[in-house]
């Protein structure tokens, strides 16, 4: 290779350039197809959508075809779903002459007079079923598995299996009663309960892009302080309800012993029903105080206490519903998606789901003899 000097630095190549070599066509046919743009994002949204919905469909007519197959044990074996009352004045859910059992303890499932609303839930969703496969799903019969959690502490309460108070830390899990066990699993939430888990409070530097925009602090306190005046005034007289956390730690504080004593005091003297309606409510909303709340604006044990306020403890009379127990559990995940915006499939499922799981609790709970 010969090279030019044209300067100290830089050398210029001379070589010949070297002709392309074309391969011969081997193969005849159609040429290849013009790439194609990229979707937009909503038309790839809309696709996946499709998509889904025809494997949705897809599994649906396989499960259908399997149905088909002849094999009685995943085939519906009723017809008709009916409530009827028994001589002990209880509601039953028939599968036409088959009692809807108990899962654990194999007798009939028997609901008290007093909720008509549940027994009637209870059998729609039997009625839903298309297999009696899908019995053993407790995801698709949530109102007769918590049913049946009442109806085994209703049947326990009734023998009086053990009436001595359980230490929470040493406890054997074996030894306890559903209603100990349900109260040792609750109590804790008291500590990092999520109504009285406040953001800190708002830098002294300020912020010109949240000028005007109320802070998370604020409106937690708002939702709050009704909640926990209703409670320390009406249900927990004198009780001391403390935020559990502070401006400088991220560590929970734990309540007063008096305070837990209280409250321990109070879920072992409801009934069944109610019990169990406060722990799925607390469960689903990671709160007691928001548990407790709903389980008094609704249980139909607290109709006396109702009918002495004279209102639902909220401004205007309006009730405490499932949509303000869900707005003061998911305060924070409200704000934050506010601002920032909603994952799809994530954060509207979960809204959902809470606000279902706080529709059974109300139905477990509330009566007909309410106020």
């Amino acid at each position: 290779m010969n090279c030019l000097v044209s300067s100290p630095s830089r050398c210029l190549a001379l070589s010949s350039s070297a002709l392309a070599n074309p391969l011969s066509i081997s193969q005849a046919g159609p040429p290849p197809t013009a790439p194609l743009p990229a979707a937009l994002q909503y038309g790839e949204r809309v696709d996946r959508r499709r998509r889904q919905a025809d494997l949705i469909k897809k599994g649906q007519d396989m499960r259908l075809e399997h149905l088909k197959s002849g094999r009685a044990s995943k085939q519906r074996f009723w017809k008709d779903v009916v409530v009827k009352t028994n001589s002990d004045g209880f509601y039953a859910i028939y599968l036409d002459a088959r009692p809807v059992r108990n899962p654990q303890t194999k007798v009939p499932l028997s609901i008290p007079s007093s909720k008509p609303h549940l027994a009637n839930a209870i059998a729609l969703e039997w009625d839903l079923l298309t297999s009696a496969q899908q019995a053993l799903r407790a995801h698709l019969i949530p109102l007769t598995s918590i049913a049946s959690r009442a109806h085994d502490l209703a049947l326990q309460d009734a023998s009086a299996v053990s009436s001595k108070p359980v230490s929470e830390a040493t406890a054997p899990h074996q030894s306890r009663t559903i209603r100990e066990d349900i109260i040792i699993t609750l109590l804790p939430y008291l500590d990092t309960d999520t109504l009285l888990c406040w953001a800190p409070p708002q830098s002294k530097v300020a912020d010109p892009t949240t000028t005007g925009i109320p802070t998370l602090r604020g409106q937690q306190a708002r939702v709050a302080e009704p909640i926990i005046s209703y409670l320390t005034t009406s249900i927990w007289p004198g009780v001391e309800l403390n935020p559990s956390l502070d401006d400088s730690s991220i560590i929970p504080t734990e309540q007063p012993q008096e305070t837990r004593d209280i409250i321990r005091g109070w879920m072992t003297g409801l009934n069944a029903w109610d019990l169990v309606g406060l722990e799925r409510a607390v469960l689903a909303g990671k709160s007691l105080c928001v548990g407790a709340r709903l389980l008094c604006e609704w249980g139909a044990s607290f109709a006396d206490v109702r009918r002495a306020l004279g209102t639902g403890g909220l401004q205007g009379g309006q009730r405490f519903g499932i949509e303000e127990a869900a707005q003061a559990c998911s305060l924070e995940v409200m704000w934050q998606t506010g601002r920032w915006g909603e994952v799809e499939d994530s954060h509207d499922v979960d809204k959902e789901d809470l606000r279902s799981q706080f529709g059974s609790a109300v139905l477990v709970a509330s009566g007909i003899n309410q106020a």
